[in-house]
């Protein structure tokens, strides 16, 4: 049959689709439109911001790290002075949001896991004082309970001259509206192969953990593995101690005149920063768990109990590990909830990243939006880290199919 005249076709007499009606192609350059004309926003922005700042004779870039500070923090893991700079006051900061972010984390998994649990108890007791935990904590705002744990717990304790019997008289343990006092250890000339023994036993640690899990799988017999590893732990760095010569010495703290010297001092604002993060997030925790334990059949604890196991290894060992699958997703989100919320630290006068860089930094040098820039960059690289481990620890403890 002829072609009949005027009928267009959408392939060429080489049966070729044209670009145009091909999908594929459509949207891949749709996608390079889009990307190209983000980029200019971001461009003319960023143009419009620097020639603004530029016309106010406000200074932009990043020279301002290097200059002096010229403000004492209140407490710092690192050693800083007045005299350091901006740049080593960043990481004052940074790592003062670090350390309060990794140990809240801790103590709030460990404690919500616990009152989950105690969520579950068949104890009344037990599960009613669970359960007023959870939806009193979880039910007042954080700022609030930061603040009662500075201002009506902690700052009402006694003072310094009150906390110690006499001055000048060695303390052990003291805690007062300055503080907690803790002996402090000394290290002393010798003292690194303390921390390098500490270190070897954490790698045999890891080592006695995957020969006991390739132990288990080919035999089905098990290893006490977390005793081993925490006797090795112990006894490794005592041995090294003692070969050594005992080079760490302990530091005490003692009251000098109106307040306490020497020692290890955890400051207030530390303590109602992981008071309040650490509970307050814990019982989101523990509805996170008790709906993870839930999730798995109720058939799994029968056949543990008609095979004759403890009801408590049937928890650590049968129900636990299956509720994990459900329990991490939901719990990555209260780790990164957790590590945003320690921003409200200014409140309570805690030297976190954003007191010290996003306010006194910023104040001083008036370059808002570098500063403020490089905060939020901050905060979404610790997010996205956080998120990362834990996608690799869920992917870890998921179910394979076979």
């Amino acid at each position: 049959m002829a072609d009949q005249a005027g009928v267009s076709t959408d392939a060429d007499d080489s049966g070729r689709v044209s670009l145009m009606n091909d999908p594929k192609a459509r949207g891949l350059v749709f996608q390079v439109l889009l990307i190209i004309a983000v980029i200019a926003m971001v461009y003319s922005g960023i143009s419009n911001a620097v020639d603004n700042l530029a016309r106010a004779g406000i200074a932009s870039g990043f020279g301002f790290f290097s200059e002096r500070a010229g403000f004492d923090v209140g407490q710092s893991f690192i050693p800083y002075t007045n005299d350091s700079t901006y740049l080593r006051a960043f990481f004052v900061g940074l790592l003062n949001t670090m350390v309060v972010a990794v140990i809240g984390i801790f103590f709030a998994t460990t404690i919500g896991f616990i009152v989950g649990l105690a969520r579950l108890s068949k104890n009344y007791l037990v599960q009613k004082f669970a359960t007023v935990y959870v939806e009193t904590l979880r039910n007042i705002p954080l700022l609030l309970q930061l603040l009662f744990w500075y201002k009506a717990v902690l700052s009402i304790l006694p003072s310094p001259r009150e906390s110690a019997q006499e001055a000048g008289v060695e303390i052990a343990f003291s805690i007062n509206n300055r503080g907690m006092y803790l002996p402090r250890l000394v290290p002393e000339d010798g003292s690194s192969l303390i921390f390098y023994a500490a270190a070897l036993a954490l790698v045999a640690w890891f080592m006695i953990g995957r020969w006991a899990r390739k132990r288990q799988i080919d035999t089905g017999k098990q290893f006490p593995v977390f005793l081993t590893g925490l006797g090795v732990f112990i006894v490794l760095p005592l041995l090294a101690f003692l070969i050594s010569g005992r080079p760490v010495s302990i530091e005490y703290a003692s009251l000098q005149g109106f307040n306490m010297v020497g020692g290890w001092v955890i400051q207030p604002e530390f303590m109602a920063l992981l008071l309040g993060l650490s509970l307050y997030t814990a019982s989101f925790i523990a509805e996170i768990v008790r709906a993870g334990i839930l999730a798995v059949s109720h058939g799994q604890t029968e056949a543990a109990f008609a095979l004759g196991i403890k009801p408590n290894v049937t928890s650590r060992l049968v129900i636990v590990p299956q509720a994990m699958r459900v329990i991490i997703p939901p719990l990555t989100s209260q780790f990164l909830n957790l590590t945003k919320n320690s921003s409200l630290a200014v409140a309570i006068g805690y030297p976190d990243l954003v007191s010290i860089f996003g306010g006194t930094v910023l104040n001083q040098t008036g370059q808002a939006v570098e500063v403020i820039s490089i905060t939020m960059l901050v905060y979404l690289t610790l997010s996205l880290l956080t998120s990362a481990f834990m996608n690799w620890f869920n992917s870890s403890v998921a179910l394979v199919e076979r």
